[in-house]
């Protein structure tokens, strides 16, 4: 059985969302988040040595890695959908985009997470000194960077309905969570495109199956 190993509010949204797209049948075993820290539970170690998620365990095989899980399910259970075709313009965007989205897109989200963390949890007495620094690490290189990386999304966008092209594909499922966690944490007024694609993305019958069975999906925290 295609076992889903599920934290609360975490990029395994993603994989139950795919899931329901490819209509396949799996079943989720829940992780709760410390309420304090925010980190995984240490159970998921028992499951992956790095103890994080999302995580698949389908039979023998264990996969991690949002990427990769998602590039496994395509290939085994897609039957040709949700990945445009070899040798197109779309599917070498369609290989761009799953790669971008967890590493150049994540990285000022990540560090925006990070610093304001270092604000909020620091040590009472540094705690003024530890916010007046995370104000300005987002101001002068955070937010600046996550701007630019928006403004790039916002255009692509602007050119296709979907980032691969005309049609929706595992790559859009990939790139929604950079495109929610960037709702989340800022001003996306400016950003028609992006607004619209993540409206979209959410009134999808499979994202919202994803949440029915994945409980309450939220990137707020």
């Amino acid at each position: 059985m295609l076992t889903v190993h599920h934290l609360n509010n975490s990029r395994s949204h993603r994989i139950l969302w795919l899931l329901e797209e490819l209509g396949c049948d799996y079943e989720i075993k829940h992780y709760e988040r410390d309420p304090a820290t925010m980190l995984a539970t240490p159970e998921l170690r028992a499951i992956h040595p790095l103890g994080k998620s999302p995580v698949i365990t389908d039979g023998d095989i264990t996969v991690a890695e949002s990427g990769a899980i998602i590039e496994y399910l395509v290939e085994r259970y897609g039957e040709g959908r949700l990945r445009p075709p070899a040798d197109t313009p779309e599917r070498l965007r369609y290989t761009y985009w799953m790669h971008y989205a967890e590493g150049s897109a994540m990285s000022p989200l990540l560090l925006k997470i990070v610093f304001h963390e270092i604000g909020r949890q620091g040590p009472l007495i540094a705690r003024p000194l530890l916010k007046g620094i995370s104000a300005m690490v987002n101001k002068e290189f955070i937010n600046p960077e996550l701007k630019k990386h928006m403004k790039y999304w916002e255009s692509e966008l602007a050119s296709r309905p979907y980032f691969c092209g005309e049609e929706f594909s595992a790559a859009d499922i990939q790139m929604s969570f950079p495109l929610e966690a960037a709702t989340a944490r800022g001003d996306v007024s400016a950003y028609p495109h992006i607004r619209a694609m993540v409206e979209t993305l959410r009134q999808r019958e499979a994202y919202q199956r994803a949440i029915e069975r994945g409980g309450e999906y939220s990137l707020a925290f």
